[in-house]
């Protein structure tokens, strides 16, 4: 038991070295905003009950007139489906997202080797805040008991700067109430090591690569003006590194 463990965990410290060498390919692009990671020290828990829940985050920090330009649902959605191009691109297009209208199904290669199925994304917006919501449906790495319960969530929010003609948001990607098919049968910290180190990796240098400013066109386009959207839960917490209510 303890040969294919070490196999597959030697595995994994591969896959992650070669994530980190193509996040700083991905990354070299010339930047017109500055990112910066604020992800917090423990980001990453799980419940005694089995249940993930992962936050990286970045402050975005642009000109005045660059942020007005991109806030608006179409970029919104635009941002949804940049963060599945850089999936794609991180993997060399071993990962790939299948569309369809009724959810977003992430795959290896092609189907039927669906790793994760999403239903399809939920938004929200106004003035200070936006967000996009794909709920977690099914796939190989989900659990049984995992089904339809957990989502992924970028949420972004502006946020006061002291810089004379700038904006800063803030952005953060929230895998919620996820239980993994991998941590279900082996040890957690087997898990911790191996998918959910990966997941933070990409995660980001996803954030690190909005510096670019470089949105994917969505493939869906369906708003074009915020009032088209609904308004995020007014009692919904505002994003916040510190404030995280984290599982134990």
């Amino acid at each position: 038991m303890g040969v294919p463990l070490a196999v597959i965990a030697a595995l994994a410290a591969l896959a992650a070295a070669w994530f980190g060498l193509v996040r700083r390919l991905l990354n070299r692009a010339r930047q017109v905003a500055r990112a910066t990671i604020v992800s917090p020290e423990e980001h990453s828990t799980m419940s005694e009950g089995g249940a993930v829940r992962s936050v990286q985050a970045a402050d975005l920090t642009m000109d005045e007139h660059q942020l007005e330009a991109i806030w608006s649902p179409r970029d919104l959605e635009n941002l949804a489906r940049t963060y599945w191009r850089f999936l794609a691109r991180a993997t060399l297009g071993l990962v790939r997202v299948k569309y369809s209208e009724e959810d977003r199904q992430v795959v290896l290669l092609t189907r039927p080797f669906s790793l994760l199925t999403f239903r399809a994304p939920e938004y929200q917006m106004d003035a200070q805040r936006g967000i996009v919501r794909w709920r977690i449906e099914r796939g190989v790495l989900v659990s049984r008991r995992g089904r339809d319960q957990g989502f992924l969530e970028i949420d972004v929010q502006r946020r006061p700067t002291q810089e004379p003609g700038k904006a800063r948001i803030h952005v953060e990607v929230e895998v919620a109430n996820f239980y993994p098919a991998l941590a279900s049968g082996i040890a957690t910290w087997f898990y911790a090591n191996t998918q959910s180190r990966i997941h933070v990796i990409v995660t980001h240098s996803f954030l690190r690569s909005l510096a670019r400013l470089d949105l994917a066109e969505s493939r869906v386009g369906r708003y074009a003006a915020v009032d088209e959207v609904p308004d995020p839960d007014p009692d919904r917490p505002l994003p916040s590194v510190r404030g995280t209510p984290w599982l134990r």
